[in-house]
């Protein structure tokens, strides 16, 4: 059994860093480990052209400091025209397509998915993915499974659009990965660990709130599964959402799980867990470089077995974010960084 394992280029294919304040807080805290992350661009306003776009990303180049780190782009889902979609192709890893109102900051999303087609149908044609928020407006536990029609109709109607399905939570969706070509997923830490019975089975816990939200343990023994095989369509994207404390522990609280900060470290522990320590590497970045064609920046992090206490809170720039397991002692920790 390994006490180390050093990670070539960690890869984080869906990330939340906001804006303001709030990125200037988050940003450094993944680009201290991982060497690219795929920035979701639901903002207020959305970033749905390219100016906005490129000031976002100086942003962030701007608050990464001086670790090495790519923030790979991408633009709000609208209805593009050929010419906009041209002049972006090279800037952008790919689009996101967020049902209007289903998640945070979302209800500029699409209403109707058969009203953009002829947007699906000129993303083929130029070779940019479409990555996708998938779930419907109902039974809150039903709504990734009852996406899952869209994700075929898409698969078969495009069959040259690569699609993500952005953090999959349920046994059915790992399923129909294996049902087409052009289908790929990203799955988040938190949802290969618990399920809905540890955010609402006892007392709320709001820090582990998000959406889509945890489901049932089948759901997540089908993921981990899936993750710990480093299954060759499944990507690590962390969904890190990073909310401040007032907007989590409150009525209302709004969606989203931090995990940013020891994202790395507890993938080691789980995947060690359960004997599968060698296949972490390409959970964490061989599929995606695959996958999506990208060149990260050279970066070594180096894990070991070992205590690693996690912050009770993050704080700084006027915001404190609190992250999943807050105060935890975990059984692995970095321990260099090259």
């Amino acid at each position: 059994m390994a006490d180390s394992l050093t990670l070539r280029a960690p890869l984080d294919m869906h990330l939340h860093l906001r804006d303001g304040e709030m990125m200037e807080l988050v940003t450094p805290l993944t680009a201290e480990t991982f060497s690219g992350a795929v920035i979701m661009p639901n903002l207020v306003p959305p970033v749905d052209n390219l100016k906005r776009l490129q000031e976002y990303r100086e942003r962030i180049l701007a608050a990464k400091g001086d670790h090495k780190f790519d923030p790979y782009m991408t633009l709000f889902f609208r209805d593009y025209t050929e010419q906009e979609l041209a002049e972006a192709r090279d800037q952008i890893i790919g689009i996101k397509l967020y049902p209007a109102g289903a998640t945070t900051n979302s209800e500029a999303g699409v209403k109707a998915i058969d009203s953009v087609e002829h947007v699906f149908k000129m993303m083929e044609e130029m070779g940019i993915p479409l990555m996708v928020h998938g779930e419907t407006h109902g039974f809150v536990m039903d709504r990734e499974r009852e996406f899952l029609t869209s994700y075929r109709h898409l698969a078969e109607k495009f069959p040259k659009l690569q699609i993500t399905m952005e953090h999959i939570t349920t046994a059915d969706a790992v399923s129909v990965l294996d049902e087409f070509e052009n289908l790929r997923a990203t799955v988040t830490l938190q949802h290969l660990i618990i399920t809905l019975d540890d955010v609402a089975g006892g007392l709320l816990n709001p820090h582990l709130f998000c959406k889509p939200i945890a489901k049932r343990p089948e759901d997540r023994e089908a993921l981990l599964n899936a993750a710990l095989e480093a299954h060759p369509k499944l990507m690590f994207g962390s969904d890190s959402a990073p909310h401040p404390r007032s907007k989590k522990e409150c009525c209302g609280c709004a969606a989203g799980v931090f995990t940013a900060p020891l994202a790395v470290a507890r993938l080691a522990q789980l995947f060690d867990q359960h004997s599968k320590l060698d296949n972490l590497q390409a959970f964490l970045s061989d599929n995606a470089q695959r996958l999506y064609g990208v060149n990260p920046p050279a970066k070594e992090v180096t894990v070991e077995r070992g205590a690693f206490t996690v912050a009770s809170a993050y704080e700084g720039h006027g915001q404190t974010v609190i992250p999943m397991h807050a105060g935890e002692t975990l059984d692995w920790k970095i321990s260099q960084i090259d």
